[in-house]
């Protein structure tokens, strides 16, 4: 085997930063610090374990690769390993303070592999108090069957338990009962506001260029803020620092290709991909759909180059676009832009930083050809970020760090497209706020069966000026009418201008977060954790999917920031020698000020969106089941979670009795039943079978409870919200993968997919609507389907 090994004695630095932690007592250990890489590309690799053997003394890579391990002074054997690559072990003499950088070799030839959730392997970690996190590869990604044979991280990760879909082939998701917008959405640490491609069938992951996703869905870490339900953090692959390497695969309406290679071999790489579709070619061979567009674009870029041992930049982008035309009377496009430059330093052995400077844009816009019309609307992030981590001992490591984003949204302008249009130029108020947080973190072994992670963020918000703002009669921009039962605009009673640099509203929160692991034994761990994080983003919608012309706004005078507390128990698990592993986890959420709307609320190109909503709370529990197996020809994971998400909106101050009566009620996103079947199975080198199986309880919607005639129209009466529900959900996917020459030496590797989407052809209900039959005058319901039976194919390789 083939070993990178740099060994050499660092001198101690960054004594102001170590001052902050002299009352941490540590005996006199040495420390042994460095990177874990792939002998393959020079990839580094998150979540590697190193381990000293027959001690008790371990850790594993933070996400750029390094670790550092102190124990006292003598010889012993260190063993690395990660999954998919061959382990690695050596005696070491520690006697002084050293630095061993290891390049472990692949276990096996095969196409490049994304590990979901960072973890020492895609096990569970019975030491670490972190709940709420699942794990999954690439390999199993792959094999997911999806809609259009489309490989996609965020459909996969809808098949572990307290996740759910938006909908038939939706790429929104929804986390223990939160909403879209609860839901923080990291590239490369810069923010995407809409992850969805063609409406939401595909996400703007290209899983060519992904390195490691995280999802947090319970205890979320204390450098993490701005969301109350959940972080999914995406990093893309450095590139190969080694040799140029090309992937990419061709599939029924889009293409792929990736090449990365060394800037600088071993000292700086890059990468750099494209993905496109081509379905408007189809649409424009058919006759009812020639005036017709649909297409999207993915363009990634990375690269990284080392100046030392201690000094490392990285700069990466992300840009995508999405374009549609129908009839050529409607056009329409959307996109995201990230961009991210980042400078790793590492102090000493015992100190690592990240400093990270980050813009990222949402942006959209509609052009409305019939009447002459050009709406446009978009959210622009300036994003500052300060992170460290003390590598205090053995037993515990601190990470405490600080960061700014400056919020810029533009929440629509209109401009007419000829001089003859009856459009009126108009610009919506422009939203500007300045986000701010510090944090401090550890993670304490206290025991040898007793393990606590803990800390505090404190968050700051500031709302600033440059707009006009309304002031209302009792402070009410909301008022409820007793005569006609209905909730109406408030009072104006005067009109001021709030100076651009001017504080129209701040709120300071404090978040503090506790995890406790209790290892039972080996095989046993029980976990616990309470989390309370603050969000002062707020996605208007009042629907349950996101959409391209969704808004965000941020808390203000009427609108305050949504507050969550979370409580999470669990067992986990492992047993039949690791073949098998268990997790068990109930969890109890809350959510304060929530935005809800009153009926016939206007959300779009609304100055006063405050004359719309009313603050109202959310609760939602549940529990979660994770069945796996992990080793043999046969794996794969049972996934079932039972839950209830509500939320109630009194009258407040605005009187009345609130929405749906002040009564609680199921929100959009309610399942009581979600179960998730997934298996693989490798029938011989060339070929490998893979089946899942959904089933979930209906969506929670509104249906009209009676009719009446008025001025010779029907109406419909409608009463509580989300009492009734769709049809049960249910569908069955197969797919299988060909590998033609799977002993090939040569570096051309290549694999065929072909998979069936919903192979029973199951109509599931996307919608259900309620209408009069014009000609006989009768009631009827009209039910919507996205999908039925799709089957496809598609060719992966790499070179």
């Amino acid at each position: 085997m083939i070993k990178t090994v740099h060994v050499h004695v660092k001198r101690n630095g960054a004594i102001l930063l170590m001052c902050l932690t002299h009352w941490i007592s540590v005996a006199q250990d040495v420390t042994i610090s460095g990177t874990i890489a792939s002998q393959t590309d020079g990839e580094t690799l998150l979540g590697a374990t190193i381990l000293l053997q027959g001690t008790t003394y371990g850790t594993t890579t933070n996400e750029y690769g390094y670790y550092s391990l102190s124990a006292p002074k003598g010889d012993y054997i260190i063993v690395i390993s990660y999954l998919g690559f061959q382990p690695y072990t050596e005696n070491i003499s520690l006697v002084q303070d050293m630095t061993l950088n290891i390049e472990l070799p692949e276990e096996a030839n095969s196409l490049d592999e994304v590990v979901l959730i960072a973890g020492q392997d895609r096990k569970i970690d019975l030491k670490s108090p972190q709940t709420g996190l699942n794990t999954m590869t690439a390999k199993e990604i792959k094999q997911v069957p999806v809609v259009l044979g489309e490989v996609d991280v965020l459909k996969s990760i809808q098949a572990l338990p307290g996740v759910t879909s938006n909908g038939e082939g939706a790429v929104g998701f929804n986390v223990r009962g939160g909403a879209v917008d609860q839901n923080l959405v990291l590239l490369d640490e810069a923010i995407i506001y809409n992850t969805s491609h063609v409406f939401g069938f595909f996400s703007v992951f290209n899983a060519d260029v992904l390195k490691d996703v995280n999802l947090y869905k319970g205890d979320i870490p204390a450098q993490y803020g701005g969301r109350v339900s959940s972080v999914l953090d995406v990093r893309q692959k450095d590139g190969n620092s080694k040799n140029i390497a090309v992937t990419g695969g061709v599939g029924l309406i889009s293409s792929r290709l990736a090449v990365e290679g060394p800037l600088v071999k071993d000292k700086g790489s890059f990468i750099i991909a494209g993905r496109t579709s081509y379905a408007h070619l189809f649409m424009g061979a058919l006759e009812d759909f020639e005036d017709d567009h649909l297409s999207f674009y993915d363009l990634n870029l990375k690269t990284n180059y080392k100046f030392s041992d201690s000094d490392k930049i990285y700069f990466s982008g992300y840009l995508g676009r999405d374009k549609m035309t129908l009839d050529g009377i409607i056009e329409n496009n959307y996109g995201n832009v990230g961009a991210n430059l980042r400078w790793n330093h590492v102090f000493n052995n015992k100190i690592f930083s990240n400093l990270s400077l980050i813009y990222s844009r949402y942006d959209y816009q509609f052009i409305f050809d019939f009447v002459d019309m050009d709406w446009v609307s978009d959210i622009t992030n300036y994003n500052l970020k300060y992170d460290l981590s003390y590598f205090a001992s053995d037993s515990l490591t601190l990470k405490f760090g600080l960061g700014t984003i400056a919020h810029r949204l533009n929440p629509g302008a209109i401009e007419p497209l000829s001089e003859t249009s009856a459009i009126n130029p108009r610009q919506l108020d422009i939203n500007r706020a300045l986000e701010s947080g510090v944090y401090l973190s550890a993670e304490h072994k206290i025991s040898e069966k007793l393990t606590a992670s803990y800390g505090l963020r404190l968050s700051h918000f500031n709302r600033f000026g440059g707009q006009e703002l309304a002031t209302y009669e009792n402070d009410l921009p909301v008022v409820y009418n007793p005569e006609l039962s209905i909730y109406e605009n408030g009072v104006t009673s005067s009109v001021r201008y709030v100076e651009r640099g001017e504080t129209i509203q701040s709120y300071t929160n404090l978040e503090p977060r506790i995890g406790l692991a209790w290892q039972w034994n080996d095989a046993t761990t029980i976990k616990a954790s309470y989390n309370r994080n603050a969000q002062y983003m707020h996605l208007l919608s009042n629907t349950s999917n996101v959409t391209p012309v969704d808004v965000w706004t941020p808390s203000g005078e009427f609108i305050k920031p949504q507050l969550s507390d979370q409580y999470s128990l669990g067992l986990f698990k492992t047993f039949g020698n690791r073949t098998f592993s268990m997790e068990l986890e109930g969890y109890y959420k809350t959510v304060d000020n929530r935005l809800d709307y009153i009926d016939g609320a206007d959300l779009i190109g609304n100055n006063t969106i405050e004359n719309e909503i009313l603050n109202g709370e959310s609760r939602s529990y549940g529990l979660e089941l994770l069945l796996r197996k992990d080793k043999g020809n046969y794996t794969g994971w049972l996934s079932y979670t039972l839950s209830k998400s509500e939320q109630r909106t009194l009258g407040g101050e605005a009187g009345g009795p609130g929405i749906n009566n002040g009564q609680w009620y199921n929100t959009p996103y309610d399942r009581t039943h979600d179960i998730s079947f997934t298996s693989m199975y490798q029938l011989s080198d060339k070929w490998s079978l893979s089946i899942n199986r959904v089933f979930q309880t209906g969506r929670p919607v509104t249906y009209p409870s009676a009719q009446y005639e008025y001025e010779g129209r029907s109406v419909a009466h409608y009463e509580g919200r989300n009492q009734d529900r769709l049809p049960v959900y249910h569908r069955m996917d197969i797919a299988a993968t060909f590998v033609p020459n799977p002993e090939s030496t040569k570096r051309w590797k290549g694999e065929w997919t072909f998979s069936i989407y919903n192979i029973y052809n199951r109509r599931n209900a996307a919608s259900i609507s309620f209408g009069q039959d014009q000609l006989t005058g009768l009631n009827e319901a009209t039910r919507l389907s996205i999908f039925g039976i799709v089957p496809s194919i598609s060719y992966n390789f790499k070179f």
